[in-house]
């Protein structure tokens, strides 16, 4: 049965890395929700959190091939474990004066921050899990939402262990190290 995955990938920070992974996860037929990259704690290391819908023995086979790509250091399914996930969403919502109230006070419930305001909108910042974001957009549905966009989810398991620490797969691999400029002109 086919389910929502998070996947994270520790990647080297390299150009064309993300176009690799994603070719790779398209040959295949998955259909990614979101994708979310960014720096890691580590230098030159880049962290994907990728979010797609797929059978358990498809995104175990799609994590053995994510291997294949040099670039590729750790791929961990974060799915079954006790995570933290969350997405940032930028909403602008029409807001005539006599609807403003209610929108700042449904924005307050769900901690939403408003960044900008002009006389016919307000644009909304909201941060966490999908249901709250959801939530949110139901509730400002009948304003009218003018534009939207969301980040996808990044996650992280919770507690002391760390991505880069885990031993799980015992595939993960170390960052290559490049020769200086100075010993490869010895060569």
């Amino acid at each position: 049965m086919k389910k929502r995955h998070t996947l994270v990938v520790l990647v080297e920070d390299h150009p064309g890395v993300l176009n690799r992974v994603v070719s790779l996860l398209r040959r295949r037929s998955f259909n990614i929700d979101s994708i979310a990259v960014g720096h890691s704690e580590q230098p030159g290391v880049s962290r994907m959190t990728i979010a797609l819908v797929a059978r358990e023995e498809e995104v175990e086979q799609a994590s053995k091939q994510l291997y294949k790509i040099i670039e590729v250091l750790k791929v961990q399914d974060l799915t079954d474990q006790n995570v933290i996930s969350h997405e940032m969403a930028l909403i602008k919502v029409a807001a005539k004066a006599q609807h403003r109230a209610e929108i700042l006070q449904i924005a307050q419930v769900f901690d939403a921050k408003v960044i900008d305001a002009s006389p016919a909108t307000l644009l909304l910042e909201a941060t966490g899990s999908e249901d709250r974001i959801n939530g949110l957009l139901t509730m400002l549905k009948g304003f009218g939402i003018r534009e939207l966009v969301r980040t996808g989810a990044v996650a992280m398991a919770r507690g002391s262990a760390s991505l880069a620490s885990s031993k799980e797969t015992g595939r993960e691999r170390a960052p290559r190290t490049v020769p200086s400029e100075s010993m490869a002109m010895a060569n």
